[in-house]
């Protein structure tokens, strides 16, 4: 009985660590990636910055910056996928004109609501959501 318990002890130490392993080989396949976009607004549409970021497994690795007017890596990959977006005179025309065709356009729609609640009772508090905030 002594030889048994004692053989049981790594065995019960192995298979342990082999499920340990094999809950974090589970864990280590689920990635996100998620794009943010964002508008900034100074004096209405007078000055406007259009900044969207690229994000994975909660790291920027790569983002778009109006006022740059081009991709910037934020890690050696966003580098890379930078300098290739870049690259593509169609795509960066496209990017650049965001800030009108996503920022203005959207500001132009939630003037009215947000210049309509300024007066009533609440409206102190900002509403959110993707037209209102300007974050998407």
């Amino acid at each position: 009985v002594g030889r048994v318990a004692a053989a049981g002890g790594p065995l019960l130490a192995l298979v342990l660590l082999g499920a340990s392993l094999a809950a974090d080989a589970e864990l280590s396949g689920v990635f996100q990636e998620m794009v943010k976009s964002e508008c900034h607004f100074t004096n209405g549409t007078d000055r406007v910055r259009f900044l969207k970021r690229f994000i994975y497994n909660r790291e920027q690795y790569v983002h778009f910056d109006s006022d740059v007017g081009h991709f910037v890596g934020d890690t050696p990959y966003g580098e890379k996928v930078a300098r290739r977006w870049n690259s593509d005179p169609e795509w960066m025309e496209y990017r650049r004109a965001a800030v009108d065709r996503h920022c203005r356009h959207n500001y132009e729609l939630s003037t009215p609501f947000l210049m309509k609640r300024r007066g009533e009772r609440g409206a102190e508090r900002v509403p959110s959501g993707p037209a209102l905030g300007m974050t998407l």
